[in-house]
Order: C-alpha cells, then sequence, then structure tokens
C-alpha cells in the first residue's frame, strides 16, 4: 500500500501520462536522429566501457553535420565570431582588419553592443539588409526587402513558423500540405505536429528523382477528396534524394502553383552544393520574377536559407533566414507577432548569417584565404559525390542515383525476401533491419529508407556524403562487404 493510501488520501497516478499527453506529439517520427541513432550511442559507450565489437568506432554517416564528421569551420566566420564574442580581441593584432570591420559593425547594431543581447525579434536589421543584398546579388538584380526578410533558428524553425500559419480548417476543410516523398522527415513531423494533413508526392527514381507536374496534379486531385490543399513543399538541391532541378522544372511547377491557388515553399537551404556537370542553382524567387508580373505579382512563396550547410556546415549555431514573397500585408502582421513570442533568433547565429551573405570581397585582405578554403571544401563534396555513386553502382543489388547536389546519397537496396521475412518476423520494416545489423556488425549508422518515405515494395538507405575521403572509401567498403554477406546470408 501506498504512503498515501496508507494515510487515508487515494493514490492518484501522474498528471501527464502517454494515454493522456498531446496526441499529435505521439504522431511525430523524426528518423534522423531515430532509433537507430539512440543504439548508435548506446555502442559508442560499450566501446568507451571496453566492451568488444568487430569495430573500435561508430561511424555516424546518418546526418549532415559537417563538422561532426572532420570538416574544418572557415577561418574567417570564426575570426569574426570569436571577435564578437570577446570584443577585447578587437584589439588583437592577429586579426585582419576586415575581420574586425565585420565585428565592429555587427556589435553596433547589437544592444549595449554584446551579441549576448536580444534582438529585434525579425533579427538584426543591419543583417536583414544584407541578407536582401545577398538575395539581389544572387538573383541579378530582382529587388529584394529587409521587411521580407525574417531571420530564423536554421531554415527548421522558419519552415514549422510558416506552416503554423497555413494550416486551419477541420474534416474535409484541414489544410493540407503537399511533400515530395522520399522527404525530410522535418516536413512530416512538422504536419503531424500541426494536425495537418500530408498530401505525397513521388519523386521520379528512374529518372534521377526528378519532379513532374503530373505526378502533383494527380497528387492533388486525389488530396481534394479529404482535405483542403493550400501548401506545396519543395527541396532544391534535394533532401536526401541529391537532385538539382532544372529551370524547366521549376517554372512548370510555379505554374502549377498558381493554376492550383497554392502558397510555395521552397527549401534552398543546400544552394552551394551542387556538384553535377550541367546542373545549376536555380532559385525559385529568381524564376518566378523572370516569368513575368502575371506570376511575380500573385504567387505567394516563402524562400529558406541556413548557415547549417553549403560550405559553412555551422550547424550549431542555427542561423537560418526567410523571405516572403507576395505575402498579405495583414497576415504579415500576424507573423510578426509570431515570432515576436520567442524573442527573437539565437544572435550569434544572426552574426554568422551576416558573414555568410556578406563574405570578404576581392579587395580585402581574408579574401584569398577564404576563396582557398570555400573551394576546397566544395571541391572535395563533387569528388566524394562521384566517388559514392560510382562504387555504390559497383555492388550487385544497390543502385545510386548520381548525387547532382547536396550532401546524401539515397541508394536503393535489393533485400531478400527471407530477409523481408525475417525483419517482419521481428516487427521491423526491412530497411530498418537491414541498418540496424549494419549499425552491430560495422558499426556503420544509415538512416532507413522508410524514415524518408519511398515507394510501396522498394527499399533505400540515406548516407551522407560528409566524411572525409579516405574514411568515405572505408565507410563505402564495410557497407558494400556487408551488403554481399547480407545477401548471401539471406537467400
Amino acid at each position: 500500500m501506498s504512503q498515501q493510501a496508507m494515510n487515508g488520501v487515494p493514490s492518484r497516478g501522474k498528471v501527464l501520462t502517454l494515454d493522456n499527453m498531446n496526441p499529435n506529439v505521439k504522431l511525430v517520427e523524426y528518423a534522423v536522429r531515430g532509433p537507430i541513432v539512440q543504439r548508435a550511442v548506446q555502442i559508442e559507450k560499450e566501446l568507451k566501457e571496453g566492451v568488444k565489437k568487430p569495430f573500435t568506432e561508430v561511424i555516424k554517416a546518418n546526418i549532415g553535420d559537417a563538422h561532426a564528421m572532420g570538416q574544418k569551420p572557415i577561418t574567417f566566420l570564426r575570426q569574426v565570431l570569436a571577435l564578437c564574442s570577446y570584443p577585447e580581441l578587437l584589439e588583437d593584432n592577429k586579426f585582419p582588419e576586415d575581420a574586425k570591420k565585420r565585428a565592429r559593425r555587427i556589435l553596433e547594431a547589437c544592444g549595449g553592443h554584446s551579441i549576448g543581447a536580444y534582438s529585434a525579434s525579425q533579427g538584426i536589421e543591419c543583417v536583414r539588409q544584407d541578407v536582401a543584398c545577398y538575395i539581389e546579388r544572387r538573383d541579378g538584380g530582382i529587388p529584394s526587402s529587409p521587411d521580407n526578410i525574417y531571420l530564423s533558428t536554421g531554415a527548421s524553425d522558419a519552415i514549422v513558423t510558416m506552416l503554423k500559419l497555413l494550416v486551419c480548417g477541420e474534416g474535409r476543410d484541414r489544410t493540407g500540405v503537399m511533400i515530395s516523398i522520399p522527404q525530410y522527415p522535418l516536413y512530416s513531423a512538422a504536419l503531424a505536429d500541426l494536425g495537418a494533413v500530408q498530401i505525397s508526392y513521388y519523386l521520379d527514381e528512374d529518372k534521377c528523382w526528378s519532379l513532374d507536374v503530373t505526378e502533383l496534379r494527380r497528387a492533388v486531385n486525389a488530396a481534394r477528396q479529404h482535405c483542403n490543399p493550400r501548401v506545396l513543399c519543395i527541396i532544391n538541391p534535394g533532401n536526401p534524394t541529391g537532385q538539382v532541378q532544372s529551370r524547366q522544372c521549376i517554372e512548370d511547377v510555379i505554374r502549377f502553383a498558381k493554376e492550383e491557388h497554392l502558397f510555395l515553399m521552397a527549401d534552398e537551404v543546400y544552394q552551394d552544393n551542387v556538384y553535377a556537370e550541367g546542373s545549376k542553382f536555380h532559385s525559385f524567387k529568381k524564376v518566378l520574377f523572370e516569368m513575368g508580373p502575371e506570376y511575380s505579382s500573385t504567387v505567394e512563396m516563402a524562400s529558406f536559407h541556413s548557415t547549417s550547410k553549403c560550405y559553412m556546415g555551422e550547424c550549431g549555431f542555427r542561423g537560418g533566414y526567410m523571405e516572403v514573397i507576395n505575402m498579405d500585408p495583414e497576415v504579415k502582421v500576424q507573423l510578426t507577432k509570431l515570432v515576436s513570442v520567442r524573442l527573437c533568433p539565437p544572435v550569434p547565429g544572426q552574426a554568422l548569417l551576416d558573414l555568410v551573405v556578406n563574405p570578404p570581397q576581392p579587395d580585402e585582405p581574408s579574401y584569398t584565404t577564404f576563396m582557398k578554403e570555400r573551394t576546397a571544401v566544395l571541391t572535395a563534396l563533387a569528388e566524394k559525390a562521384r566517388l559514392t555513386e560510382e562504387i555504390f553502382n559497383t555492388v550487385p543489388g544497390i543502385t545510386c542515383n548520381p548525387v547532382q547536389g547536396a550532401m546524401y546519397t539515397f541508394p536503393r537496396i535489393t533485400l531478400p525476401q527471407k530477409a523481408i521475412d525475417k525483419a517482419k518476423e521481428e516487427g521491423q520494416v526491412p530497411d530498418m533491419f537491414y541498418c540496424m545489423k549494419l549499425l552491430e556488425e560495422e558499426g556503420i549508422c544509415l538512416v532507413p529508407g522508410s524514415g524518408f518515405g519511398q515507394r510501396e515494395g522498394t527499399f533505400h538507405f540515406r548516407m551522407t556524403i560528409l566524411p572525409p575521403a579516405e574514411k568515405l572509401k572505408f565507410v563505402l567498403q564495410k557497407i558494400r562487404d556487408f551488403h554481399l554477406r547480407f545477401t548471401q546470408q539471406f537467400s
């Protein structure tokens, strides 16, 4: 008998239980940090405690975390951040003059000249101006206004905020949001959390994961039976699939969004990560404005960028921005109110973003080193993209599309029927069973394709191309050996 019950007070359970918590939260799944990663962390602890394994380290190729995989920070970015964090270093002659100039400008825009102060909710004014200038340069002079820029805690935060604004209605009137399959699980997780309806459209694996408007039309027409489709999300360059959309494809998508009266969300965080010959990044905004006023004055859109990817890889600083286009002015007031509840995005992240959009110029002392480091990172990624595709395609039972951009490969794996049956027996999805076995036997952590979505009956995994070249070759070789062994074992 419990103490309370003994004192004549009936014992009561917890106030918050699995049965009475928010049901939407229970539906949220985020594979990139799911059960497989939790097991990887556990294995790392076991290795530290001296447990014998057939490997000496766990290689986490599950997440696009460049620095964790050994990529070195860009000198200029860190110099300015050091100066902003500890302004006494401004007196130190080890730091180049352009780094000091950037740091002074940022500090002057901060309350009490400190990056420890809150900023305006929409982000520091001068940073938003620099973002607008960057977008204008990128898009060949198409105007951008700092009033339409919202700085955010990584792109993820802005994406969730935007979805929050867009979701409404009940039953058949509930907002439907179109997302690609395979997709980055932030989208499905956010939609589950908000109780919105996910509308899946499939990318064409046989055509290098390209997007076809016929498939968008199929998806939207089917969805109209049970929800109100209002939003179309695009990831370009693609995650997890690494495709880069052609200009023609983007035009087709914009026309489709206008015809179907959809709000466009363009996730463009990998815009500098384009490797394939003949592939080029086109921003949705640039294409929209080049299509003329019939589109550029009517199609509502938000586009997103981040400091976490490209050549920077500064995930931990949580810097990002969103630009809104053709948004109803009254809704914009509501958006500004919504972001003000969180006070502001992290100020060090805002400072970092400022350097990304306003890097050293040719006449400045840091330019040569900056360009050398930037080029080295992107060249290495391009080489690793090529290497990954090449090696995977030599393995019977693995087929891999070219990694045109971003930082992942999403190869298709053929699994023997016996393995599929064994997985079902153990209550696991077949590609989860495969990835879990790979982790236990080789110490390599990947994310199963089922965490991103895939066509029924197909199996994949997502792997980042971030490990250093030598380690990447080692990982690819290990996966190759494992796949052959796995196929043998279950044939």
